[in-house]
């Protein structure tokens, strides 16, 4: 896979945030096993609570639309370095791509790959309540 391409679409995606209060802008690109691409950014709230990580808003946008197979997610930032999901951005990751890769991209051009079992091991699962 091609990474680059996913990278420049979560790139894309990160100039669209809306962070008035941290200034710190975070895009996600998600492949489909489809095939698909669906973008994300950080949205930020004056409440902080009601913040939605560049990760999920990417991975909603996707599974709204019916895309629940998620093969690879890319996250970039403002920041210049590499940046990795938060926790709940994990969980839902385990949630839909548990054998995915997760890219990580920074201003050098360079990036690291990590599947889901490596950023969030002995995740919580829908297994985990039967």
């Amino acid at each position: 896979m091609d990474y680059r391409e996913l990278i420049k679409k979560a790139e894309e995606a990160r100039e669209k945030a809306y962070v008035p209060y941290s200034n710190f802008k975070v895009g996600a690109a998600v492949l489909t096993e489809k095939g698909e691409f669906f973008t994300g950014c950080n949205i930020e709230n004056a409440s902080y609570g009601a913040t939605n990580c560049a990760e999920r808003t990417a991975i909603f946008k996707a599974v709204s639309e019916g895309e629940k197979n998620i093969k690879a997610i890319a996250i970039v930032s403002s920041s210049g370095d590499f940046t990795y999901p938060c926790g709940i951005c994990r969980q839902v990751i385990a949630e839909f791509m548990r054998d995915g890769e997760i890219i990580l991209g920074n201003s050098k051009g360079e990036y690291r790959i990590y599947k889901t079992e490596e950023i969030l091991p002995f995740a919580f699962t829908g297994q985990d309540i039967k």
